[in-house]
């Protein structure tokens, strides 16, 4: 069992930057990928970015690509998720996920193996 928490979240104005992480516990002596997804009610959970073990391979959804950058740092167990040039379309929860293995990437919410809480993050305009 691998147990994920967010922190981070909050208020921001448009334009703004925030940075969310993510530290896991439990199950992580063993390869996992982690990623990032939000929410909105009434709306299917979204990607929003993605990340291999080894930190070298890293994807985006199209929305947030040159805005939002993903990192982790294998030593504390934690993945973050910068936020710049935040837009009111980007108010959601976010959730973090993980999926085990040393060559895995998160690209949809069926391949997720852990789930965090979520985090909101609201962005003003």
């Amino acid at each position: 069992q691998m147990y994920l928490v967010e922190s981070g979240g909050g208020l921001v104005q448009a334009g703004g930057s925030l940075r969310v992480s993510c530290a896991a516990s439990g199950r992580t002596s063993s390869p996992y990928a982690m990623g990032w997804f939000r929410q909105t009610p009434g709306k299917e959970r979204e990607v929003v970015a993605g990340i291999n073990w080894y930190g070298g391979r890293t994807d985006y959804a199209d929305s947030v690509k040159g805005r939002f950058t993903i990192s982790r740092d294998n030593a504390k167990n934690t993945v973050y998720l910068q936020m710049n040039s935040l837009k009111p379309e980007d108010t959601a929860v976010y959730y973090c996920a993980a999926r085990m293995g040393i060559v895995t990437m998160i690209s949809t919410a069926y391949e997720v193996d852990y789930w965090g809480k979520g985090t909101q993050v609201t962005v003003s305009s």
